[in-house]
């Protein structure tokens, strides 16, 4: 099998066929991580239950928890307007970054200046 054609239709690949796909936790909305997928591994996301990547450093699918045990429950995949972002909702089971964190996104905050003229809400 493979990725439904409709699907597959609505997706804007970069120049190597791939998909940024943003991990969030289902039940925090805390940011996982990153990681990417071509139409199989959404493919196989969306079929087995399971997150699958597309490993561009070593250049081939891996399925998140394999071999850690830090396996990624799919809980919904949504796909965002313009069609190049995904968003996985997860159940993560123990740390989603490769160096042993919860999230990759605990490496320091960059202390970006807030702008003054910011609505109230924090929308733009």
């Amino acid at each position: 099998m493979s990725l439904d054609p409709a699907i597959a239709a609505r997706l804007k690949r970069d120049a190597q066929g791939l998909v940024a796909a943003i991990v969030q936790q289902h039940d925090t909305r805390e940011v996982l991580m990153l990681g990417w997928m071509d139409d199989e591994a959404l493919h196989r996301t969306l079929t087995s239950g399971r997150v699958t990547f597309w490993s561009r450093s070593r250049g081939e699918y891996w399925r998140k928890g394999d071999t850690s045990g830090h396996a990624q429950i799919v809980k919904s995949v949504a796909l965002d307007c313009d069609g190049d972002a995904l968003l996985v909702t997860v159940d993560q089971i123990g740390a989603a970054c490769h160096t042993g964190d919860r999230t990759c996104f605990d490496a320091g905050d960059l202390r970006a200046t807030i702008s003054p003229d910011a609505p109230a809400g924090g929308e733009a």
